[in-house]
């Protein structure tokens, strides 16, 4: 079934159709299990499925069927294996890399990355004795001259938070799987499996932070992960068993209605952005826009090739005038809500040096082009005049 029908049945039409489920009551929505523990049908079976979590439940920190459900959704999405659903995006991300990595290891990961993931490899995993090495992903070349012997991982964000620098995931992993025993997780949040599966360009994992797309509702923190049973398999014991980033059955369960209007949230939005994209590249007080959709973007032609339906609701601007006129911008915008969040149905604006990209340094910022004068953009689903009228009106106080 195409991909809108999907989103609205899987897993349960074709668990239904293969005898596989049969919901609670006949349930058309999944109901709710809102418990911490379930009870045990006997010794042997306690014993087993204690020791075997992923074939049962046992206790709601190693998984609940709310969980269960949407991890299948998730897995089928991403034409994975399996997938494995966490408390936040973060939990998503230190959980797959942390299930890869070891004191001594190297990483590789991209100058243009969420400040949080940054900070998880530059102040966290440094502490454990892994060292690092950021490159320009939007470069293979670059990729390659940085692995070294000790080298376990390459991490890849695309496209990229908050600059929309889009990477060859298939270039990458062609480089990542010619060296033996290196893993490349691809952080897939500004795209959404809507838009890009990178499981099928090559990579071993792949992480969101559903809070955003996945969600569209600003109702849940969430993140999930997606590969093969094996390295899933290894996420959740012992690593989320460990960390204890699980999910509770209600976002679980709030994240699979939120899904289900995917499609047609991503169809608006990016359509949308395109409009305010465009808008904002020819307005006189603009430098410079971020949107991989934009032919004057540098990695438009890998977006084109990359991604399948359009090119995301996330986009950044340089305001001329730096910082006052930043203040100036998102102090009066109407329509936009000022929070740090992106994926809403309603659209978000913030100033990501100073709010998501802070822990970096002026430095390090700049050299990933990440300015001060720059906000970040998430568009929504309003009607996207009122968008263009709202951004129009709060420049013009600059």
């Amino acid at each position: 079934m195409k991909i809108n029908t999907d989103l609205l049945h899987a897993h349960q039409l074709h668990a239904r159709l293969t005898g596989d489920y049969t919901p609670q009551a006949m349930a058309h929505i999944s109901p709710i299990y809102q418990t911490s523990t379930y009870i045990l049908e006997d010794f042997d079976t306690a014993v087993y499925l204690n020791q075997h979590v992923d074939q049962g439940f046992v206790y709601t920190r190693f998984g609940s069927p709310n969980c269960d459900e949407l991890e299948k959704k998730i897995a089928y999405f991403e034409h994975a294996e399996a997938a494995l659903a966490l408390a936040s995006g973060l939990g998503a991300i230190s959980t797959a890399v942390m299930s890869v990595v070891k004191a001594g290891d190297h990483v590789v990961f991209g100058d243009v990355i969420y400040g949080c993931s940054y900070t998880l490899f530059a102040q966290v995993l440094t502490n454990l004795g892994v060292t690092y090495t950021r490159v320009d992903t939007t470069n293979p070349k670059s990729v390659e001259e940085a692995i070294k012997p000790n080298t376990s991982l390459v991490y890849v964000e695309t496209p990229a938070n908050p600059t929309l620098k889009i990477s060859d995931i298939k270039a990458i992993s062609e480089i990542v799987h010619s060296h033996k025993g290196i893993t490349l997780i691809v952080d897939g949040t500004f795209a959404s499996p809507y838009l890009q599966t990178p499981l099928d360009l090559g990579a071993d994992m792949v992480v969101h932070s559903a809070t955003k797309y996945l969600c569209g509702h600003g109702t849940v923190t969430a993140g999930v992960i997606a590969g093969n049973k094996a390295r899933i398999d290894r996420c959740r014991m012992p690593y989320l068993q460990c960390f204890g980033a699980v999910l509770d059955p209600f976002a679980a369960w709030q994240l699979m209605q939120g899904m289900k209007t995917l499609g047609i949230r991503m169809e608006r939005t990016c359509e949308n952005a395109m409009k305010v994209a465009k808008f904002l590249e020819s307005h006189p007080k603009i430098d410079r826009v971020y949107y991989p959709g934009l032919e004057s973007h540098p990695t438009h032609e890998i977006a084109k090739k990359q991604m399948h339906g359009g090119f995301g609701g996330m986009m950044s601007a340089d305001i001329k005038g730096g910082m006052d006129a930043v203040r100036i911008v998102m102090n009066n915008v109407k329509v936009f809500s000022l929070a740090t969040s992106l994926g809403n149905v309603d659209s978000l604006i913030q100033h990501s040096p100073s709010m998501s990209h802070f822990d970096m340094t002026p430095e390090e910022r700049h050299a990933a082009e990440i300015f001060d004068g720059q906000v970040r953009l998430s568009i929504g689903i309003e009607d996207v005049d009122d968008l263009i009228d709202d951004l129009d009106q709060a420049l013009a106080l600059i």
